[in-house]
């Protein structure tokens, strides 16, 4: 019997919508709070990851995508990418922003300035998601089996 592990991972040029994006990180800097589903939709929680950041570090996409939004709101700066397949991903409490609505995005790539902190979510379609449940690499261990004839 011979086992293999394969690692499955979009390139930056994927175009399957019905793939999940695997996301890096996106910045380098410990988890301070981590998320916390809320009670319900006005509950208390944390929607996402918040990481102790130093103003002036670089935020960079977490996945291949589409800015759908590059702003304020409510006086703190925000970038949302669409990665497909239903997923969006979102940095906030922003120093300065570095891209524009309707930019293709790759992941890695530098989008924006961190503040004092940094909040990152993902969602899919409207509903806020672990997204410690979509960073890193996915392995499928594959196990090749003789054919027989």
């Amino acid at each position: 019997m011979t086992v293999a592990a394969v690692t499955l991972a979009p390139t930056a040029g994927a175009s399957h919508s019905d793939e999940r994006p695997v996301m890096r990180p996106p910045v380098d800097a410990p988890v301070v709070d981590p998320f916390r589903m809320p009670d319900g939709p006005y509950g208390a929680g944390n929607r996402g990851i918040e990481y102790d950041t130093d103003t002036g570090d670089p935020v960079r996409a977490a996945a291949p995508g589409t800015v759908t939004f590059a702003g304020a709101v409510a006086g703190a700066l925000y970038v949302t990418i669409d990665h497909g397949a239903h997923i969006r991903s979102s940095y906030s409490h922003l120093h300065r922003i570095s891209v524009r609505v309707g930019a293709r995005v790759d992941r890695g790539q530098v989008i924006a300035v961190a503040g004092d902190r940094l909040h990152f979510g993902v969602r899919v379609d409207e509903d806020y998601v672990d997204p410690d449940g979509y960073i890193g690499e996915r392995r499928v261990r594959v196990r090749l089996v003789p054919l027989r004839w």
